[in-house]
């Protein structure tokens, strides 16, 4: 047996009531990792969140937020004042998650300018036609 191969197929991935494929894509998700690690340092309210996530509107913040407590990853806290103040936090399940999620944020903010030159040489070896434009 190749060392590539694990016995898991394709199959038997998508076989179970959440599939891990369907789990990677929540958890990766370019606004789900801003978020765990966002809220790994504690509850925030909505607009805390907001702010601190650059270019989210706040529809997909809040499908987000849905997603993730759906997913157990988020909870959600309504305090009975008036207003409601709402505060989301991470549930114990995903408090495994920020550590990963900022080392592979850390290493995209390492390697983002190398990533940029290897397109940008890529780019002008196979598709010249586009530096001309």
């Amino acid at each position: 047996m190749s060392q590539r191969n694990t016995e898991v197929t394709v199959q038997a991935v998508n076989a179970h009531p959440c599939p891990v494929r369907e789990v990677l894509d929540r958890v990766a998700g370019k606004w789900s990792v801003q978020i765990l690690v966002a809220a790994s340092r504690g509850p925030l309210r909505f607009t805390e969140l907001e702010r601190g996530i650059d270019g989210i509107s706040r529809r997909m913040l809040t499908l987000t937020l849905r997603n993730l407590e759906r997913d157990g990853l988020v909870t959600r806290t309504v305090h009975p004042t008036v207003p409601p103040r709402v505060e989301y936090g991470l549930t114990p399940m995903a408090l495994e998650l920020p550590g990963t999620l900022q080392r592979l944020t850390d290493w995209a903010e390492r390697n983002r300018g190398h990533i940029a030159q290897a397109r940008a040489a890529y780019d002008a070896e196979h598709r010249p036609e586009l530096l001309d434009a």
